[in-house]
C-alpha cells in the first residue's frame, strides 16, 4: 500500500480516482454540508482577482480574520499559509526540543524530525478516556523549549480543560516557552471560549493555529492562519516564508465564507445531531468496543477481535475509505477513525459494517 494512504486521511487518488473507482471517504474530516454557498455564488468574482498578484502584505484578509474573530486588541499577530500545516512547521522550526501529546497529528512529529528536532511524547492514556495527561506535560516541559497539541485533538476529538492546562500556561510563560495549539477543528465545537484565542493576548508563549479546511470545506484552496502576540515570533515564522505564499483564490473567498453565519450555525447543528446518530449506530456494531466522545467532527473507535487493517481492507473493497489508526504514536491496530458525513452516508457505512463478519 502507498505510503500516503497510510499516513493521511482524504487520499481519494491512490486507491480511487487513479484506479477509476469512486469512493466514499471517512478518512478525510471534512464539513459534511461542503463548500458554503456564499463561495459558490461569488465564484465570478473570485476568479476575477486571479489576474492580479496577491497584496504582498495581505492586509484585506488580515481584516476579515480580525473580524470573523472579533480580534480587537491591535497586539494580535497574524501569520498567513498555505494551509495550517505550514504555520504549524514553521512554527515547530523554532524550536530544538518539542514535547507532543500523542496520539496526535502526524504532521507534528514529521516536521520536527525533518528540522532534527528532539521529540519528548506525552502518551495519552487509554484508560483515562485519552484525556491529556497535564501533569505529565508539565513534568516533560522542564526538559523541552515547547509543546504542541490539538484543540480538538486529533484522532480522539479530546477538547484542552482549561483549568487543567492553566499552570502550563503559566509555566511556559515564565520560562520563555513556545505552546503551539492547533485548533483546526474549533468551530465544530460550537463554543468559542474553548479557543484559547483569548488567552493568547496574555501569554506570549501562545501561538494559534487554525485553517479553512475542516469547517470550510476547502481543503484544496491551502489556507491556514496563525495567531500570536508575541511579535518576534510572527517575525521569526514570516522569514522563513516565501512571498505571495497565499494565493488570490484563497486570499478573497475569505470575505465572504467568513461572514457566512447561517452556513457556520447550520454546520454545528447538523453535525452535532449526526455525530449523535453515527455514535449510536456504531456502538451497535459487535466488533466495535468504543466509540470515543469527541468534540470534533469524527470519532475514534476501538474495535475488538479484528484489526484496522482488515476493516480498511473490508470497507475498500465496497467502496468506502475509513482511517487506520495503527501508525499514530501511542495507538495501535485496534484502532480506527470515521468523520461525521451526512445521514446517507453515515448510514450507508453502518450498514456495510454490519455486514462484516468476524
Amino acid at each position: 500500500m502507498d505510503k500516503t494512504i497510510r499516513d493521511h486521511g482524504g487520499d481519494i487518488y491512490t486507491e480511487g480516482q487513479l484506479r477509476g473507482r469512486e469512493l466514499l471517504d471517512f478518512s478525510a474530516n471534512i464539513n459534511p454540508l461542503g463548500i458554503p454557498k456564499s463561495f459558490k455564488e461569488n465564484i465570478k468574482s473570485i476568479l476575477e482577482s486571479a489576474v492580479n498578484y496577491p497584496d504582498l502584505k495581505y492586509r484585506e484578509a488580515k481584516e476579515n480574520i480580525k473580524a470573523y474573530l472579533a480580534l480587537e486588541s491591535s497586539k494580535y499577530e497574524i501569520i498567513l499559509g498555505n494551509g495550517a500545516a505550514e504555520i504549524i512547521d514553521l512554527s515547530l522550526s523554532l524550536l530544538k526540543k518539542v514535547c507532543i501529546a500523542v496520539p496526535s497529528f502526524g504532521e507534528y512529529r514529521t516536521s520536527a524530525l525533518k528540522y532534527d528536532i528532539d521529540i519528548e511524547y506525552s502518551y495519552l492514556k487509554e484508560e483515562e478516556e485519552f484525556h491529556y495527561d497535564y501533569e505529565d506535560i508539565l513534568r516533560k516541559l522542564h526538559h523541552c523549549d515547547g509543546l504542541i497539541l490539538g484543540n480538538p485533538n486529533n484522532p480522539n476529538g479530546g477538547i484542552i480543560d482549561k483549568k487543567a492546562f492553566q499552570p502550563i500556561l503559566d509555566f511556559c510563560e515564565e520560562n520563555s516557552k513556545l505552546i503551539i495549539i492547533d485548533e483546526a477543528f474549533i468551530e465544530f465545537t460550537g463554543e468559542p471560549n474553548r479557543s484559547f484565542l483569548q488567552e493568547s493576548l496574555q501569554y506570549q508563549c501562545l501561538i494559534v493555529i487554525r485553517a479553512v479546511t475542516k469547517f470550510f470545506a476547502l481543503p484544496g484552496i491551502r489556507f491556514g492562519y496563525g495567531i500570536t502576540t508575541n511579535s518576534k515570533v510572527a517575525e521569526s515564522i514570516r522569514s522563513k516564508q516565501l512571498p505571495w505564499n497565499i494565493n488570490t483564490f484563497a486570499e478573497v473567498s475569505l470575505k465572504y465564507i467568513f461572514k457566512d453565519k447561517e452556513y457556520i450555525e447550520s454546520t454545528i447543528r447538523y453535525v452535532n445531531k449526526q455525530k449523535s446518530l453515527l455514535t449510536e449506530g456504531l456502538r451497535k456494531i459487535p466488533f466495535i468496543e468504543k466509540v470515543y466522545e469527541s468534540s470534533g467532527n469524527f470519532l475514534l473507535l476501538k474495535l475488538k477481535d479484528i484489526t484496522d487493517e482488515e476493516i480498511f481492507e473490508s470497507c475498500l473493497q465496497r467502496g468506502i475509505l475509513v482511517r487506520r489508526c495503527g501508525n499514530y504514536e501511542g495507538l495501535n491496530h485496534s484502532f480506527i477513525r470515521v468523520a461525521v458525513k451526512d445521514r446517507k452516508s453515515n448510514d450507508t457505512l453502518i450498514s456495510l459494517l454490519k455486514d462484516i463478519h468476524i
